[in-house]
């Protein structure tokens, strides 16, 4: 007699073992699936990629191409500046704005137009608002003409409804509250002399970035590093994000291990990043027009390093170096290299800056570009 189990108790029983497995399966898993997601957010998120200013102020290249002239690359071909130094590197376009300016140029109109381009060319755009309708400086902070004789709170909304309006129709990446504030801005209100205007300008300047943008970094701008760590100390607390220093060998010494020094020290005193935010050095002492230029001897520049394309380039990458030597520093920015002799050989207005531009007197890309790299 089989006293074994039938096919149809086998077939019944491995049916109820089948049913209860896919049972335990569905119960067990979204205890494994919640387990998995609860690992997966308790994971550090990883951390954003430093940003590195490879960046140059080329406020003037509107006004110079409307002047009809051609740029080269390093391979003589024509070729527009914003890709030529693109193509090296460059991933800022540094843009002063001035509020009314006579002739239009750095005018809202032009920035703005000049903006849409930099961006459709996938580079940062960083605006330096200088307050004025003309240049702001150490030495110079004229208010607007349409601000003139104003009351500090009449100044202060209008400071934040300027403000917000190139926020809203320009929409920069970075923005600077003032050009070199090493003594103030809109003068004579704003002078640091007048702190409390002053910063009461910064508060409200910073306000309007604040209130149309989450994402656009704040910079507060000093010429040299001479006296800056005073400035700063007094606006500790201004909601910025990035410190901006402002180096030329002619006016803020000519050491460059003790710019490194100084740069260090601001940005562990003040616990903000800190970048080079002006610089230039000459390829040359000749000059392409009848424009005074502003460098023109030796006793203008390093020692050892010279006027020449190499030594130009050898200027600018120990800069770069200096700018990215802590996890503090951010990079620079290169002033004035579009500003070639636009107005031809005889103009006695065109410009004092061409033996330090990006291009020879033929127009053609120098070395010095390599620093981008």
């Amino acid at each position: 007699m089989n006293y074994g189990i039938s096919s149809f108790a086998k077939t019944s029983t491995m049916k109820k073992y089948t049913d209860l497995f896919v049972f335990l399966i569905l119960m067990i898993s979204p205890l494994i699936l919640f387990s998995s997601c609860k690992e997966k957010k308790d994971d550090p998120e990883p951390v954003p990629e430093k940003f590195i200013f490879k960046a140059a102020d080329l406020s003037f290249l509107p006004m110079i191409e409307n002047d009809g002239v051609t740029f080269y690359n390093r391979e003589g071909q024509a070729e527009d500046m914003l890709t030529t130094l693109k193509n090296a590197g460059m991933n800022t376009v540094r843009i002063r704005i001035w509020h009314s300016p006579a002739n239009g140029i750095s005018g809202f109109q032009e920035v703005k137009a000049f903006s849409q381009r930099v961006k459709a060319r996938g580079l940062k755009v960083w605006l330096t608002v200088h307050y004025s309708d003309t240049w702001a400086d150490p030495g110079n902070q004229q208010p607007p003409l349409a601000w003139q004789n104003l009351t500090i709170n009449v100044l202060k909304d209008s400071v934040y409804a300027y403000t917000s309006k190139i926020m809203t129709d320009i929409s920069p990446d970075f923005i600077q509250i003032g050009n070199e504030i090493n003594g103030g801005m809109i003068w004579p209100l704003g002078r640091s002399a007048n702190m409390d205007n002053l910063k009461g300008l910064l508060e409200s300047g910073v306000k309007a970035v604040r209130d149309n943008s989450t994402s656009c970094k704040i910079m507060m701008h000093y010429a040299g590093t001479n006296g800056a760590e005073q400035l700063l100390a007094n606006l500790q607390s201004i909601d910025y994000d990035i410190i901006g220093i402002s180096y030329y060998p002619k006016w803020h010494g000519k050491d460059l291990a003790q710019l490194e020094a100084d740069l260090k020290w601001l940005s562990n005193r003040f616990f903000k990043p800190v970048m080079i935010a002006e610089t230039s050095y000459p390829f040359t002492f000749e000059w392409n027009d009848w424009t005074n230029n502003i460098i023109g001897g030796d006793n203008q520049i390093i020692t050892g390093i010279p006027a020449s394309e190499a030594g130009q380039l050898s200027f600018m990458k120990e800069i770069k170096r200096i700018s990215t030597s802590s996890s503090q520093l951010i990079g620079f920015a290169y002033w004035g290299g579009e500003w070639v002799a636009y107005k031809g050989p005889q103009a006695t207005n065109g410009s004092s800056w061409e033996n330090q531009a990006f291009y020879d007197f033929d127009f053609k890309a120098l070395p010095v570009i390599e620093a981008f790299e």
